[in-house]
């Protein structure tokens, strides 16, 4: 009997011993689960994720301490609208550059991003990345954890969210599934010139 009851403990201790490596590999160091359904396009090497309502959580939570960027371009920030309280530092400029494989204009990188961010933020502060739907954000991650940022978070949603694919809807190809806007959180057209990281003739040689 006694062994037959070894042998029961020692079944769910192998079990256990189990689940836990499991456990640990569904959560990355700083106990954010990562999002094995995310598009790959939105997943970053830091592996932290939130949405926008997330974001908006955790910035109210501690305004002083987490900061919000926003990596689209300076047109996109002043006519889609942004977070009041979001950072404008673009990952790539608009050219008028038109490419016709891709069926939109051309986009240049932003060579001065990283330093950009470095003037507001410290590698170890909490900061909240976004961009039009997750996809450039996961990008600026990706380049701020090579630079040492080991708290960036990916906005897997966005400013606009991501399109509708429901076929029998009115608003199909639209962005209004998710995403800042369309989360009930503050958003504005208002701009604080303060909040722009932007260099005017770096933009233009890249133009």
């Amino acid at each position: 009997m006694k062994r037959n009851r070894v042998f029961t403990i020692n079944k769910y201790l192998f079990i256990w011993l189990l689940v836990i490596p499991i456990f640990m590999f569904a959560s990355n160091v700083n106990g954010e689960a990562i999002k094995p359904d995310l598009p790959k396009g939105k997943q970053t090497s830091l592996g932290l994720y939130v949405t926008a309502a997330e974001a908006y959580d955790k910035w109210l939570s501690t305004p002083g301490a987490v900061k919000v960027f926003d990596v689209r371009t300076l047109e996109e920030y002043i006519y889609i609208g942004h977070a009041p309280m979001a950072w404008n530092i673009p990952l790539l400029f608009q050219t008028h550059e038109w490419n016709a494989d891709k069926g939109h204009f051309a986009m240049q990188p932003n060579p001065d991003f990283v330093s950009q961010v470095k003037e507001v933020a410290g590698p170890t502060d909490t900061i909240m990345v976004m961009c039009r739907s997750g996809g450039r954000s996961a990008m600026a991650v990706n380049l701020l954890a090579e630079a040492g940022f080991i708290n960036a978070y990916n906005i897997t949603d966005g400013m606009e969210g991501d399109k509708v694919d429901d076929s029998g809807s009115l608003y199909k190809g639209q962005r209004l599934r998710n995403g800042w806007k369309n989360s009930g959180v503050p958003w504005t057209y208002k701009i604080d010139p303060e909040q722009i990281k932007l260099n005017v003739e770096t933009m233009e040689e890249e133009k």
